[in-house]
Parts: C-alpha cells; structure tokens; sequence
C-alpha cells in the first residue's frame, strides 16, 4: 500500500499542477479572448460571470455523482474536458461568440467537477496517510500558475494566436493527465475494499457553515489580488505600468512558497493555529496595502497576502473530511461552491466600493473578512476522524510525532 499511496500522491499532484496551469492560461487572456472573438466590455462581465456559476453548478452535479462514481473516475474524465474547453475558446475566431460561450460553458461546467473531486481524492488521501499533506496538492496548483502565466506572457509577448499558445500545452497535459489517472487512489482502496470512507453519510450544514463562510472570505480576498493588485499599484499607489505587473507574482511565488511548507506547520502545531496565524498574517497583508505610501510598500503588502491567504483554502477542505469523516466526498462538494461565491462576490465588491468610497478603503473590507476567520478557527481542530472499522487516527497536531505515515 506504501508504493500505492506514493503513486496516487504523485498523480494527483500532477492532476492539480495541470489545473493551475490551465487556468490561469484562460484568466490571464482575457484581454486577448475579447479581442479575438469581438466580445463588447457591457457583454464580458456575463462571460466572467458565467464560468464560476457553472462551476458551482458542476460541484453540486458532483455531490451526487460521487454516491455512484468514484471521484478517481470523474477527475479522470473531468480534467480532459478542461483542457479541450480550454483549446476550443482559443480555437474561434471574430464574431463567433456563440462558440465562445459553448466553449466556456463546457470549461466551468468541468472545472467544477474538476476542483471538487481534486480535493475529495486529496482528503481521502490525507486520511490514509495519517499527517498533514493537502496543501502540498495546492503548492502543486500554484506552481501550475506560475508556469501557465508565465506561458501567457510568452504568447502575449510574441504575439502568437491563442490557439498556437494553447496547443503545445493541451498536447502535453492532456495524454500526461490521463496517463497518470492511472494511479489515482480512492477511500476504497485503501481500506481493504470495504466501503469508501467519505462516500457516504450525511451533512449537517451548521456544522459546514463556519467552513464555508472561511471558504467564501478566501477567495474574496483571493480575486481582489487578482483582480485589482495592477490598478491599485498604478493607480492608487502610483507605480508604473510595468510596476504594476510585479504585485500578482509577488502573490503567486508567496502562495507556492507558504503552501510549499505549511503541511510542516500544521503536523508541528495543529491546522486551527496555523489557519488563525494565516488570517492575521493576511489581514496584516491588506492593512499595509490599504496604507502604503508607494507602490514598493504596497508589495510588502500582497507579499504578505500571498503568506495569510494561501494555507486558508487547502485546510478548509481538510476540515471538512475531519468534520464529515463519513460523508468528506458531499462535504467537499458542498464547501467547493463557496469557492465560486467568492469569486462572484470579491471582485465586484472591492470595485463598487472603490468607486464609491475609495479604494485605500475599499481594501479594509476584505481584511475585515478575513479576520472572522479567527472566530471560524475552532471548526479547524482536530476532530477524531472514525471510518472503516471504527479505529481513530491520529490527531492532526500529533501526527508526524511518532507516528508511522509516510
């Protein structure tokens, strides 16, 4: 089971580095999707917005598949549709919005059957090893975001066609994604064929609440990032068109870099700390963007955003399947909508409040946000996780001390 467990780890980290790679190629070429197809600015936001709600169509669509399919299966078949929705919005041409919105329709449908059964495999997978390794999955996705961005600039910079950006790279990961599918792991097999644990049960959405409104704060703190580092830095904070490039990397490199080692932290000193230091290292993050005097001290700002922000999402997931150990695949599935919700709601809101207030001030609403996690860090302790034949595992501070994981 050793060389099991270390195959569908690696697979599965695979599987998450191909989402971020994917994903950021469509969300950083976006200019480029609107100027090839002709899409008018009143109509791109409907675009923008549609991809989240399909997804969140998708995870509700995958709360009740997994009763019958394994979630091995649909991130099998799941990640193959991302990839060619992804060539097929780069395959069209001007005037043809209608294959645009197949195309992207197709794309958030998948992607969210795509995160949701990522994170089921991940927990499942958690549980079987017995220590903290989930955000290790989510270093391999902001990896994938770092490459697939830096791909974009490339096309950006030489100028390619989207389809010629996107090509290479559908016809490198999509036959690498099924190939390493192969190795996927679900509860089943690793628990001697007997049920899968977290395939069934049921979900009470009191106890879910305080992880979907972290979930939800996340991500809303997540696209404000995203979406108004560049103007915030140029023009707010004054920097230059090229500075305002910097503040978005700084975010992503910071994210890889704290979610690279926060599965040590979380075996060292539990996920309920980790997840309140996170929140106030994140807060801080945008107390000193919302008063930074220039654009370099704004970047110490998104810097530290990158280090609050990125250990939120991953042990979210990983305390639902503590929460839920019966039912982790439909707690999983429930929680990944918020992921969506936030996206909706973080964006629009930062920049209404821009418009209307100031953007200095507008910044103050996602900190404020960020920090009712610490009200939510409770749910993140460690709850004795009872499956299979009825044995606890390890508490989730105590193992790595002692224990036999791998």
């Amino acid at each position: 089971m050793t060389d099991v467990l270390r195959r569908g780890r690696a697979s599965l980290a695979f599987g998450f580095f191909a989402q971020g790679v994917a994903f950021a190629l469509l969300v950083t070429r976006i200019p480029a999707v609107q100027d090839r197809y002709g899409v008018f600015d009143a109509l791109l936001p409907v675009f923008l917005a549609a991809v989240p709600v399909l997804a969140g169509v998708g995870s509700v669509t995958t709360e009740q598949l997994v009763k019958r399919v394994p979630p091995s299966r649909l991130l099998r078949w799941s990640q193959p549709v991302v990839l060619a929705a992804l060539l097929g919005v780069g395959a069209g041409g001007h005037g043809q919005v209608a294959a645009l919105a197949v195309a992207l329709g197709a794309f958030g449908l998948a992607v969210g059957t795509l995160d949701a059964s990522m994170n089921m495999l991940g927990v499942n997978l958690q549980r079987s090893y017995g220590r903290s390794i989930l955000l290790g999955f989510h270093a391999a996705y902001s990896l994938g975001g770092i490459v697939g961005a830096s791909l974009a600039w490339a096309g950006a910079h030489w100028h390619l066609a989207l389809w010629v950006s996107y090509l290479p790279v559908v016809a490198v990961l999509l036959p690498a994604a099924l190939v390493g599918s192969r190795w996927y792991v679900d509860g089943e097999a690793v628990a001697g064929g007997k049920d899968r644990p977290g395939g069934g049960g049921a979900v009470a959405f009191r106890l879910l609440l305080p992880l979907c409104l972290v979930m939800t704060f996340a991500y809303i703190g997540d696209s404000t990032v995203s979406n108004w580092s560049a103007k915030y830095v140029q023009d707010v904070l004054g920097g230059s068109e090229q500075l305002a490039t910097v503040p978005y990397n700084l975010y992503m490199v910071t994210t890889l870099a704290g979610r690279a080692v926060g599965d040590f932290g979380v075996r060292r000193l539990g996920a309920a700390a980790v997840v309140r230091c996170g929140a106030l290292v994140a807060a801080g993050g945008f107390a000193v963007v919302a008063a930074a005097p220039g654009a370099w001290a704004g970047m110490l700002g998104f810097t530290l955003l990158g280090l609050g922000l990125c250990v939120l999402v991953p042990q979210t997931f990983a305390a639902a399947g503590r929460l839920f150990p019966g039912a982790s695949d439909a707690a999983v599935a429930r929680l990944n909508i918020f992921n969506y919700v936030g996206f909706l709601i973080g964006s629009p809101s930062v920049g209404a409040l821009g418009d209307a207030w100031s953007y200095r001030g507008a910044m103050l609403a996602p900190m404020a946000l960020v920090l009712v996690t610490l009200g939510c860090a409770r749910s993140f302790a460690a709850q004795p996780d009872r499956y299979g034949g009825g044995h606890e595992r390890p508490r989730t501070a105590d193992v790595g001390r002692g224990s036999n994981g791998l």
